[in-house]
């Protein structure tokens, strides 16, 4: 037996007694004889339990097996049952979630709320939207409130039922017959105004022609518009100069219905090939037809501008706002549905309520900012060009209308800004010394201009002598001479040698 530290080992000590193992003797032991451990001097070795009943209750079924999670089943299963201590810790850690959940909750609730101020901002109710109209409304009139129409009822209980019609007898039909008809014979007195054995029948005649001429009538007056183009006194002579299609044509709007149709059925979201169709239909003269093929390309093509604007075309004015009302629904970022939209309105405080409703859409839009602009009085063009060159400040044309619009102080803080904004337009430099200029100001004027084309050459903005000849024309013509005379001096000598 080896010895641990140099130190002997202990009386009656067996290696491996504890995990019982028991003493055996080797040759190189034999020697004097050594006593059997007493009775209760070696403990008891106990095997360990549970682990073989754990092993044999666990569920490794295929039902029992995930291939993300493995088997199902406590990762830390134990044996032991839930004493105070597990209770205690497990309230120490609800207690300290509580702690964080509480520190956090402050900074949780803000970003929710701004959350829902963005949402609402982005999507507002329609309370909201409405909120301006019935502001207005207490603008309104005793004598405007009775003249608003009544609305019409439209409801299910109201509805007109469709018409029912009872068979006739036989018997009645019959009797009424004979006095529908006309006699095949001949008055002695007419007999030689009609050749003998004919039949006259007067009424058919006169409800074909009435019907030949309700088509007519009605045929010319289905215009885009909705008004009529029928002139009663020169009918017959326009019936006479209406122009009859040749079979050739006929053909060929066929070929091309029916070329139009095969693009419109394999490629429906291809919007070019649906208004094509509805023009076609509408040169074909089914003005009806060219309108239901353009509302099929609306439910196609809901996102186009074109189908849309050529949709509202094709209808009266009254059906044309609906069709742009569902327009700005679906695509809101386009102008020319909202200019069109405008153009609609006869009344110039609903044109100018649906520009404001469409640069809410797109501020950044230069065309309706002009358009939006020409319509208001000066005092209010100006609070709306002051917006204006906030949202679109490279529009130069905005910023030299703002400054015409303020008093001559404010004009040169307004041409000092837009300088800033864009600094390589010349157009700006130039309003800035025609503001001097109106004021007399000469020496300004030749300052303004003498800076005006250093910095631009400073920002490598070339512009040639012809160009600012061209520009102190335009000055002239305007009145500004002091101006003119200032560009003239300065760029004379522009690409010309010391020596000429």
């Amino acid at each position: 037996m080896s010895r641990f530290n140099n130190t002997p080992a202990p009386v009656n000590y067996v290696p491996g007694l504890g995990r019982g193992a028991s003493g055996f003797t080797t040759r190189s032991d034999i020697g004097p004889a050594r006593a059997a451990p007493e009775p209760g001097t070696v403990p008891e070795v106990v095997p360990r339990q549970g682990r073989a009943d754990d092993d044999e209750k666990e569920d490794y079924s295929e039902s029992n097996y995930d291939k993300f999670s493995g088997y199902g089943g406590s990762l830390f299963k134990s044996s032991e049952p839930y004493d105070h201590d597990d209770k205690e810790a497990d309230a120490i850690y609800e207690r300290i979630d509580a702690r964080q959940d509480e520190r956090r909750r402050t900074r949780r609730e803000a970003k929710q709320r701004d959350q829902i101020q963005k949402f609402r901002k982005e999507r507002p109710k329609v309370q909201q939207q409405f909120a301006d109209l019935k502001r207005e409304l207490g603008k309104v009139s005793a004598d405007e409130w009775a003249a608003i129409p009544d609305v019409g009822d439209y409801s299910v209980k109201k509805r007109q039922r469709p018409e029912k019609f009872t068979p006739v007898p036989d018997s009645l039909l019959a009797s009424v017959r004979p006095e529908a008809q006309m006699g095949n014979t001949v008055d002695a007195k007419t007999q030689g105004l009609v050749a003998e054995g004919t039949t006259t029948d007067l009424t058919q005649i006169g409800a074909a022609r009435k019907t030949v001429l309700n088509l007519q009538l009605h045929k010319m007056a289905d215009s885009v518009t909705g008004q009529t183009v029928v002139d009663p006194k020169n009918y017959m002579t326009d019936l006479n100069a209406i122009k009859v299609n040749s079979d050739a044509e006929i053909g060929d709007i066929k070929k091309a219905r029916l070329l139009l149709r095969s693009v419109t059925s394999t490629n429906p979201t291809h919007a070019p090939g649906w208004v094509a169709a509805a023009r076609l239909e509408e040169m074909a003269g089914k003005l009806a037809e060219a309108r239901k093929i353009i509302e099929r390309g609306c439910r196609a093509c809901p996102r186009n501008a074109d189908v849309w604007l050529e949709a509202s075309r094709l209808h009266p004015p009254s059906k044309a706002k609906g069709i742009l009302a569902r327009a700005v629904k679906e695509i809101p970022e386009a102008v020319t549905v909202w200019l069109r939209a405008a153009d609609l309105e006869e009344d110039v405080a609903n044109r100018k309520r649906v520009y404001r409703k469409a640069l809410e859409y797109i501020p950044n839009s230069v065309r309706l900012w002009k358009a939006a602009v020409e319509l208001e009085e000066p005092e209010t063009a100006r609070i709306l060009l002051s917006r204006a060159v906030e949202c679109v400040p490279h529009s130069v044309e905005m910023w030299i209308a703002l400054a015409h619009l303020e008093t001559y102080a404010n004009a040169q803080k307004v041409l000092n800004k837009a300088v800033e904004a864009n600094p390589t337009h010349p157009q700006i430099w130039i309003a800035a010394a025609k503001l001097e200029d109106a004021r007399g100001n000469e020496a300004a004027v030749r300052n303004i201009v003498k800076k005006a084309i250093a910095s631009l050459r400073a920002g490598q903005v070339y512009i040639s002598r012809g160009q600012w000849l061209t520009e102190a024309e335009r000055a002239e013509r305007a009145g500004a001479l002091l101006t003119t005379r200032a560009i003239v001096e300065q760029v004379l000598p522009m690409g010309v040698e010391e020596e000429d």
